[in-house]
């Protein structure tokens, strides 16, 4: 009868030690996701401090993209949360000159991109989202209410004086 005592206070023991040892883990992870991302933010002429703050973390990332403030709405519905996430990894590799190789490193292994991304050589390039809203290049097809492209002013002439 003692034996098994002894034994369910070592089992007890071990456990309490894995989840220590996973607790601390886990926790080192967190500090260096976070000063990464803090890294991150910086680069990008944003405040740090943001990245430990939960929602406004994701507004200073959207700030960064440039992509409107009506993405939060996106990115906390359940199922669209997903698509416009990875979506604004994209976005983030694409705004510090990344590929697409990249966004799915920071997807997967996000542990080891985002130190990559800020404690790395990566500088901040603009807004990506910014570029997709201007436009690519000189495309006549880049204006659609003017795809002629004469400029349409037509008040720049005076009216005839009579």
């Amino acid at each position: 009868m003692e034996n098994s005592d002894y034994y369910e206070s070592a089992g007890g023991g071990f456990f309490a030690a894995f989840l220590g040892a996973y607790f601390v883990f886990i926790l080192i992870i967190w500090v260096l996701m976070v000063a990464s991302m803090w890294k991150v933010f910086e680069k990008a002429g944003k405040p740090g401090w943001a990245a430990i703050i939960p929602i406004y973390n994701t507004i200073i990332m959207l700030e960064i993209v440039g992509k409107p403030m009506i993405w939060i709405l996106w990115l906390l519905l359940p199922c669209s949360n997903i698509v416009f996430g990875i979506w604004l990894t994209n976005l983030i590799s694409k705004s510090f000159g990344k590929t697409e190789g990249f966004t799915v490193g920071l997807i997967l292994l996000s542990f080891i991109f985002w130190p990559i991304l800020g404690f790395g050589p990566a500088k901040y390039l603009g807004p990506s989202a910014a570029e997709a809203q201007n436009g690519f290049g000189n495309n006549p097809f880049n204006h659609p209410n003017n795809p002629f492209n004469n400029p349409n002013t037509p008040n720049d002439t005076p009216p005839p004086v009579v």
